[in-house]
């Protein structure tokens, strides 16, 4: 009798649902109207719980933001965040003095390691036609030996992320970017040196792919100690290994296993982030994780004391110049421009 690689499918929440060494993940898609003189939205902001704005309404949230969407200065310690954006921009800023403006595409890999502060806005430069946001946010941990590495952000742009097309024997393809580990001899950029995706027996994969209707493709094996998730969270009908699935859910898969995905009527889109499972405990307080309620206390406790450095910007909720392009600027003064 065939095992199945298919372990379990659920309904997404939000956040969805992930296993060791991934802690969180979560998708945004909010249909953000013209922008105003300020980069927010060019639309009353009546009725909302400005500053606690998680409720869709009108197609869009203002999450904590206030005049702009986003999520103002807010401490991280003890994990990376992983930022994949589909649709729009993001405006990066941190207590490190680092910033950018990163979109369409594009891939923001962030160490935490001992502390630090960020914010994330979501500018809307378009004055004439609609911003669509649409984005993961994604949180992998540290191990013990790393909670307490130096801050560092990288950037992955979308011109430099590996492209594969998948074609199945009827003509139909599928359209995978390998954001970390490999995938059929192409390798991810790297990520960030303290990162467990950093280490190539760890197998971290995180790919996202875009099946044509009817198309069929199969993920490979992996080690068997890996766990692996996929999501599916836009299309139709569709068959994982012969069970049947929906958009909005997301399976548990035993990695070992070839899976087959054999898609709807209909064009569908996924996530799959697979990795070695740290094995370590975790001990999580809002934005810091760590291995002890010992650890979480003393976070608290150096936060605020000292900031994690502190902010040296002009405001909490920052953006940058209406007519700035894509650019990072890393604490060591390095810039990138695109």
């Amino acid at each position: 009798m065939d095992v199945s690689p298919v372990q379990s499918i659920k309904p997404l929440g939000f956040p969805w649902e992930t296993q060791d060494p991934f802690l969180f993940c979560v998708y945004h898609a909010d249909h953000y109207p013209a922008g105003n003189e300020q980069l927010g939205p060019q639309a009353p902001l009546d009725g909302r719980n400005l500053g606690n704005d998680f409720v869709i309404k009108d197609g869009w949230r203002m999450y904590h933001g206030l005049t702009v969407p986003g999520f103002p200065a807010h401490p991280h310690r003890g994990f990376e965040t992983i930022t994949i954006t589909k649709k729009g921009l993001v405006d990066h800023s941190d207590s490190m003095g680092a910033a950018g403006r990163f979109g369409e595409g594009d891939v923001q890999w962030l160490t935490s390691g001992k502390g630090l502060q960020h914010a994330e806005m979501f500018p809307l430069l378009r004055p004439d036609q609609e911003n669509p946001l649409e984005l993961f946010q994604i949180w992998i941990n540290l191990p013990k030996r790393s909670k307490f590495v130096d801050p560092h952000f990288k950037m992955l742009w979308h011109e430099d992320i590996p492209q594969l097309t998948f074609t199945d024997e009827a003509g139909k393809k599928t359209y995978v970017e390998v954001i970390a580990g490999s995938l059929e001899g192409a390798d991810a950029l790297p990520p960030t040196p303290s990162s467990w995706a950093s280490e190539p027996e760890n197998e971290v994969a995180i790919y996202t792919f875009r099946m044509e209707a009817g198309a069929r493709w199969t993920l490979p094996p992996g080690d068997a100690v890996l766990n692996r998730n996929l999501y599916c969270y836009s299309g139709a009908d569709l068959t994982l290994a012969g069970h049947a699935m929906q958009p909005n859910q997301g399976a548990t898969l035993d990695a070992s296993l070839p899976t087959e995905i054999v898609n709807g009527a209909e064009e569908a889109y996924f996530l799959l982030l697979q990795g070695r499972p740290i094995n370590e405990p975790v001990v999580q307080y809002g934005p810091f994780v760590m291995n002890t309620q010992e650890e979480i206390r003393a976070a608290m406790m150096e936060f605020r004391r000292n900031q994690f450095g502190g902010w040296p910007w002009p405001k909490g909720d920052m953006v940058h110049e209406k007519s700035r392009g894509r650019f990072a600027l890393h604490a060591d003064g390095r810039e990138e421009v695109k």
